[in-house]
């Protein structure tokens, strides 16, 4: 007959019927607990981070870039249906075009000139009221929205920049971290030629409107 040589009250750690009393159960039993905790914790943090996000953005919004503001042009210049090709200090190019004749800056809009499609040059047609890309058949409205071609099928538009008109001369906002020589950077009117040139099939890709016969503004 086998004894048992445990003493009265000491549990024997060898005993088959009490396994999670030893000390690798325990320990184990512990690492589990404080993995659960961790990841209950990860969980939480992932789950609020994101609202978290949106209270800081909505707490400590982005402050808004300083802009210098650019003589472009006299209104008694441009004529209410014309539009001028702008290249901004930075080598943007953009379509101004007077659509109204009360004085003001709500008279006009001014639009980037590259499509949002695949870059090519976007011209005012003032006889159909639109801008119209002609690489792929792109139309975009007078406010620059895209409703035909491939813009209108993605949803896209024309970026806009603000305007403002003082003393009769109408000026573009230029962000300052854009200008290449502080407030003295200057950008030029162009010339608009009739037509475009490019390489490969679409007669707009790569095409740049050129500098000749411009202005400075």
């Amino acid at each position: 007959m086998a004894y048992d040589h445990t003493e009265r009250g000491q549990k024997n750690p060898g005993r088959a019927g009490d396994p999670e009393d030893t000390p690798d159960r325990s320990d184990r039993r512990t690492f589990l607990e404080k993995t659960s905790k961790g990841a209950m914790a990860a969980g939480l943090v992932g789950g609020y981070g994101g609202l978290g996000a949106v209270a800081l953005r909505y707490l400590y919004p982005a402050r808004p870039e300083d802009v210098a503001w650019q003589y472009v042009i006299g209104l008694d210049q441009i004529q209410v249906g014309e539009s001028i090709l702008y290249e901004g200090p930075s080598g943007e190019t953009i379509n101004i075009t007077r659509q109204e004749r009360s004085g003001t800056a709500d008279d006009f809009v001014a639009l980037s000139s590259t499509c949002p499609h695949l870059g090519c040059q976007v011209k005012w047609e003032s006889q159909n009221n639109r801008f119209f890309c002609p690489c792929h058949n792109g139309v975009f409205d007078p406010s620059g929205v895209a409703t035909a071609g491939p813009p209108g099928e993605a949803g896209q538009r024309l970026a806009s920049y603000p305007l403002r008109v003082t003393g009769g001369l109408l000026h573009i906002a230029v962000p300052t971290s854009r200008l290449a020589d502080g407030s003295e950077a200057r950008g030029e009117i162009l010339a608009q030629d009739e037509g475009v040139s490019g390489p490969g099939h679409d007669p707009c890709l790569g095409c740049r409107p050129t500098n000749k016969n411009t202005r400075r503004a």
